[in-house]
């Protein structure tokens, strides 16, 4: 594959990056794969090499089909998981100290995936996820195991308003005692969408608690929606 990657991941401005996470529980990086590059990982939902395909509707997760890729993982998919699981280590450690809990994430992916790998839990994660007229995906948290990394990324793979219409990210964020936040929000392709797996620190008037987070698809009207989604914890 071609590597048309428009800004190197490492030169993000992560200062700013981790800001926004602990400002809003999410952020949007500048767009790191260049349009070919997207357009071959979408191909690739036809022709890629998978471990696992899961109608939606059949589960009732929504109208849609996702795929889990199988070993070994395309070199662009490879790259952009220990680019991205890096500084988002450094982060995780941080928000696992001002919640109280564990922490230690190593802070290379190699190093994480045998922890997940002596837990049992040895099925890649990354996923493509394809949406026609009609296709959502209902909130949810993407969990496989006793180990989680608590940060994940997605990105959509083709052009909104031009290949499919509708279909936002929606993040969802529930914390003690007050009523849900909702968050919709426009994925831009290659751009990579930096989201909580299953909670987030906030801070209250006694300290910082968790405030547990969800996400999913809104409908999409038109047209097809394919995306990329990056899970750093392997699966049982």
């Amino acid at each position: 594959m071609t590597d048309t990657t428009t800004l190197p991941i490492a030169e993000l401005d992560w200062a700013a990056l981790t800001a926004g996470l602990d400002e809003d529980g999410f952020v949007q990086t500048p767009a790191v794969l260049g349009p070919e590059e997207c357009r071959e990982l979408a191909a690739q939902f036809e022709d890629g090499r998978f471990r696992t395909t899961v109608d939606m509707r059949r589960h009732r997760f929504g109208e849609g089909e996702y795929k889990y890729f199988d070993h070994p993982l395309p070199a662009s998919i490879e790259r952009v998981r220990h680019a991205l699981y890096a500084p988002l280590a450094v982060l995780a450690n941080d928000w696992a100290a001002r919640l109280g809990a564990e922490s230690g994430f190593p802070l290379e992916l190699d190093d994480f995936l045998d922890r997940c790998h002596r837990a049992g839990q040895r099925r890649p994660t990354p996923l493509l996820l394809r949406y026609f007229a009609g296709g959502h995906n209902t909130l949810h948290q993407d969990l496989y195991g006793e180990v989680a990394f608590p940060l994940q990324a997605v990105t959509v793979l083709n052009r909104p308003e031009e290949d499919f219409e509708g279909g936002q990210f929606v993040l969802v964020e529930q914390r003690p005692r007050a009523q849900s936040r909702v968050h919709v929000i426009d994925l831009q392709p290659g751009a990579f969408l930096i989201l909580p797996t299953r909670y987030r620190p906030v801070r209250g008037a006694r300290g910082f608690y968790r405030a547990t987070m969800r996400h999913g698809v809104a409908t999409v009207r038109g047209g097809e929606r394919v995306t990329l989604g990056i899970i750093f914890h392997d699966a049982t």
